[in-house]
């Protein structure tokens, strides 16, 4: 098939830090290459992939010049994929719901998968507004907003199976990854590993809107020792980052659509110790993977317990359930059905 893989423009693919949504693109590409796909990412130039990648900003906006207008980058993004939509079979655009004015008039099959969360003001009237475009979910509790959406399959995330090297050793503190916000439980995760007597290493990025938040609530926690911060890391130091760590802590207070943080624990071995919130419950196995815990009380007995975890089985699940080969499969049949009934209703 020759397939079109939209991505968003902030990151480049994969990102050189943090991006969850750009890296899983990257892989999903890449894996499509390998199946023996004809694959063209459009994506910022810094990209790399296996695939033919199609240019349409010169830098990731985040990390490239400043005051880079991201509604300027999506227009051109959208142009681009509307003067060669008939170059594909299928184009699979993850830039929500942008492009679907467009995509829709073009001819061509096409899909979306949804990364955010879409509990948002005024989502549901923009999907109602394309009763017969496909979605695809990366949990089925992301879909929980918009049950009216033209949901065609769930399809978690996956990573490629060695990208990380997993550890079977116990680990000697307690790793926090993500961004620096509320909803994120930085507090909660600073808490937790005082309360339960182990360190705490936190690698994340400070988002700008957050450094106000960060300056009155994390700041005075961090004393470099116990509580230090680590700052944001690529995939190479990430991996012992992980490893190295006795248990995930993820105290999420929003409905996260997936948290790739999570497998990516996995994959080194480490457990998960998360709040029961959005896509959580489909991801840890409870007792196997980590433990899935109501609020700080709970994630204290947890950490306790995250030794007795058989790292060398999470690895195994993680292997079963998440890695990228199956991702790409699955995405590979959803590419063929649609195509299959697009013909049959041509």
């Amino acid at each position: 098939m020759r397939i079109a893989q939209l991505a968003p423009l902030a990151e480049s693919g994969p990102p050189k830090l943090y991006g969850g949504t750009e890296r899983v693109i990257a892989w999903l590409v890449d894996e499509l290459v390998e199946l023996g796909h004809d694959v063209t990412l459009f994506a910022s130039g810094d990209s790399k992939t296996k695939g033919k990648l199609h240019a349409v900003w010169p830098r990731a906006l985040r990390l490239g010049r400043r005051g880079a207008d991201p509604n300027a980058a999506c227009a051109l993004l959208i142009e681009a994929i509307a003067e060669r939509a008939g170059d594909f079979d299928v184009i699979h655009s993850h830039v929500d719901w942008l492009p679907l004015p467009v995509l829709g008039r073009t001819g061509v099959t096409f899909l979306t998968t949804m990364h955010g969360r879409l509990d948002l003001p005024g989502l549901a009237d923009v999907i109602g507004a394309f009763p017969e475009a496909p979605f695809v979910s990366i949990s089925d509790n992301q879909r929980r907003p918009l049950p009216n959406a033209n949901w065609i399959s769930t399809i978690p995330h996956g990573l490629p199976k060695d990208l990380f090297r997993p550890s079977f050793e116990s680990g000697s503190y307690l790793a926090f990854l993500g961004r620096l916000t509320a909803e994120k439980g930085p507090e909660d995760a600073i808490r937790i590993a005082r309360a339960a007597g182990m360190p705490l290493r936190i690698a994340a990025k400070i988002p700008r809107a957050e450094t106000a938040y960060f300056k009155k609530k994390l700041e005075p926690e961090i004393d470099s020792e116990e509580i230090k911060l680590v700052g944001e890391v690529d995939d190479v130091r990430k991996q012992p980052f992980l490893a190295g760590a006795a248990a995930l802590l993820f105290p999420i207070d929003w409905p996260e659509p997936f948290g790739l943080v999570m497998i990516e624990a996995m994959a080194c071995g480490t457990p998960v110790i998360a709040y029961r919130s959005g896509s959580v419950p489909e991801v840890v196995e409870d007792g196997i993977t980590g433990f899935i815990v109501d609020g700080e009380e709970q994630a204290i007995k947890a950490v306790k317990e995250a030794g007795r975890l058989d790292r060398s089985r999470i690895r195994a699940r993680f292997e079963e359930r998440f890695e990228a080969g199956r991702m790409a499969r699955q995405y590979e049949e959803v590419y063929r059905g649609l195509i299959t009934c697009g013909a049959r209703h041509a």
